[in-house]
């Protein structure tokens, strides 16, 4: 079949209220994908200063500047819901209803809709109206608590695990679920994604080890948590480090051998001389480089790889060979995921700079009014 280039979202419209965090990074998951993501500017920004010419979540998207607390705000959102497959915003709960843009008001435009919501905390409960950040919503659910090591106090994962793993993935999946849905003769439907749901769900595995007795409710003692001595990572004498990663038993034999610890190893099964082990294990590294580590683990199943910095890994021989990331005018970054053998996503359009592309929805989307309207004057690249 002959790839398209157009993305297997082609032909979805998307309207995006402009937010910060996982909303804007769900969306962009959608651009990258081939949807026509429309996002909704506020006038003055989204209050953070970065430069929009380098928000790299606002790529493939374009963007208008509606003033939803000005009289005609509302409708011009609403004008662009009728003709939308997906709505996402992010604001406290309340707030869109507020506004004129909630979900009554954007079903009872568009039925078919799939209004997607997302927030840290969820629509409802005792902590919905609170303001948080990722770290507090990956505390709550026991996720941080998971990471670090043993007797140490947990360790931030940046805002990976809670705003985008736990929160616009999950978001992602709950509208393509619902838009299939809405697509099969069924009604529009309002998707809750809170990144405290996303988060403790991402840790199913975990719960279902600790039920079996295979985990301990504790940091660093774990199979998957550094705990184990042979699952974690080891500084070399340039202070670089090494990941290792040798569980099952064959890809264990090689990392030993290869580590030149093979005869000095303890029985890997023996939890009482994990600590032994851990010593042994972390000596040898120490006695060579990362990049002698690299050349001596090349090529073998030991499971082990060098620990890049984010401006090193796009050099990798790996990442590279597979177009993991891209430079698109200038910015490297990475490059849509997953990927797709008759429709691939791709980077197509630089970041949004808001109010840009305002002429051109009104166009597209059929929108006369739209055009017409006054609009704050477009933020400038800076």
């Amino acid at each position: 079949m002959t790839a398209t280039g157009t993305g297997p979202l082609a032909g979805v419209r998307v309207v995006e209220l402009a937010g910060i965090g996982p909303g804007p990074f769900a969306a962009m998951l959608l651009a990258d994908l081939g949807a026509d993501v429309v996002r909704v500017d506020r006038p003055g920004g989204a209050g953070l200063a970065v430069d929009p010419a380098y928000d790299l979540t606002n790529r493939n998207k374009r963007s208008v500047i509606i003033d939803l607390k000005a009289p005609q705000g509302p409708g011009l959102v609403l004008d662009l819901v009728e003709r939308a497959d997906l709505l996402i915003e992010g604001y406290r709960p309340g707030v869109a209803e507020r506004l004129g843009v909630g979900p009554r008001e954007c079903l009872a435009r568009n039925p078919r809709l799939v209004y997607g919501r997302m927030t840290g905390w969820g629509q409802d409960g005792p902590l919905a109206q609170r303001a948080g950040h990722d770290i507090a919503y990956i505390a709550l659910t026991g996720t941080l608590g998971m990471i670090g090591e043993a007797g140490g106090p947990p360790v931030v994962p940046a805002n990976l695990v809670g705003d985008y793993a736990g929160g616009s993935l999950y978001l992602v999946i709950g509208v393509l679920a619902a838009l299939q849905h809405a697509r099969n003769g069924g009604a529009g439907q309002v998707v809750d994604a809170a990144i405290v749901d996303g988060t403790a769900h991402l840790a199913t595995m975990i719960h279902g080890m600790m039920a079996a007795g295979g985990w301990q409710d504790r940091r660093g003692v774990n199979l998957l948590d550094g705990g184990c001595p042979f699952y974690g990572t080891y500084e070399t004498s340039d202070g670089q480090y090494m990941a290792v990663g040798a569980l099952e038993q064959q890809f264990y034999d090689e990392f030993v051998r290869l580590l030149g610890i093979g005869d000095l190893a303890p029985a890997r099964k023996d939890l009482a001389r994990w600590p032994e082990l851990r010593t042994a294990v972390a000596d040898r590294f120490r006695t060579r480089t990362r990049a002698q580590w690299t050349a001596v683990f090349e090529g073998s199943d030991a499971c082990v790889a060098p620990v890049l910095s984010l401006t090193e890994a796009p050099h990798h021989p790996h990442l590279a060979a597979r177009d993991t990331f891209t430079a698109y005018e200038g910015l490297t970054q990475p490059a849509p995921a997953p990927r797709f053998s008759a429709t691939p996503g791709s980077v197509r359009r630089p970041p949004a700079l808001p109010g840009a592309h305002t002429a051109d929805v009104a166009r597209d989307w059929d929108l006369p009014a739209l055009a017409a309207a006054p609009a704050p004057t477009p933020v400038q690249e800076a």
